[in-house]
């Protein structure tokens, strides 16, 4: 049972207008109460294309603050309005929202706090168009991550995450980084405060119109993940302490208040 939850959409946006109303059409609004949009100051018009669609969270840094910052925007607002489960899908397409029911499902019903839309479990991928040094670099990093963590996702670095409002609520999210590691310091976040994952299978599209990090912003975000694993271990092992890992309740937003 999905209805008696609160389910908000947030469209972490930079530079979508083009594919923006397609990513739109295929959320399913029988059990989506709320879309929230934030765009990261797009060069394009992104914002008005989301305003034309009906979005009436949207939301637009006059500057350009990063991956990272733009989801901070998300989690905060979609908390703020009151949100029992809030999945995360990017606007440029490249993953289906068709597959938010079955993701909803599973948190709704209490059967993992998190789900992630993996894009390695089965030829989706490869199938749909990733870069194939995008592909090894994911498999190599995952491997570590699951070393490190003592873990077994099949990724780490898909962008299609559902979370309860719980598991928002008890890590310090607005203390990751402002650039793409957040993804990887939150998953970290998540299995540090004892929460369980599933994983399943998304297909995925790699195409002009769909955004994606050159090579050398790929290097920065793998040495990002390699860090952040590191981290991890040494604070589960006691040898250290770091602030992404401090529990952090924050407050329900009241009705009426």
């Amino acid at each position: 049972m999905i209805k008696d939850k609160k389910l908000v959409v947030v469209l972490p946006a930079y530079n979508a207008e083009k594919t923006l109303r397609q990513t739109y059409s295929e959320i399913p609004f029988d059990i989506v109460d709320e879309v929230v949009l934030v765009d990261d100051a797009s060069h394009d018009d992104t914002l008005k294309a989301a305003k034309s669609l009906g979005i009436n969270h949207a939301i637009r840094h006059e500057n350009n603050k990063g991956y990272g910052a733009n989801q901070k925007t998300c989690y905060n607002k979609s908390l703020e309005l009151g949100a029992d489960i809030i999945i995360m899908v990017h606007p440029d397409y490249q993953y289906t929202p068709q597959l938010i029911h079955s993701m909803a499902y599973l948190i709704a019903n209490e059967v993992y706090p998190v789900v992630l839309g993996s894009r390695i479990l089965g030829k989706g991928a490869l199938n749909g168009g990733m870069p194939k040094y995008k592909y090894i670099a994911n498999r190599f990093l995952t491997l570590f991550q699951n070393i490190m963590m003592s873990q077994k996702l099949s990724e780490y670095h898909t962008g299609f995450r559902a979370f309860s409002a719980d598991v928002l609520r008890s890590i310090n999210f607005n203390s990751n980084s402002d650039d793409f590691v957040f993804d990887n310091q939150m998953l970290s976040q998540i299995f540090q405060a004892g929460f369980e994952i599933a994983e399943i299978t998304c297909p995925t599209k790699y195409f002009s119109e769909a955004s994606s990090i050159n090579f050398s912003r790929s290097v920065k975000y793998g040495l990002g993940v390699v860090i952040t694993s590191i981290c991890y271990r040494l604070q589960k092992m006691g040898l250290a302490k770091f602030e992404i890992f401090d529990p952090v309740i924050i407050p329900t937003k009241k009705a009426g208040t």
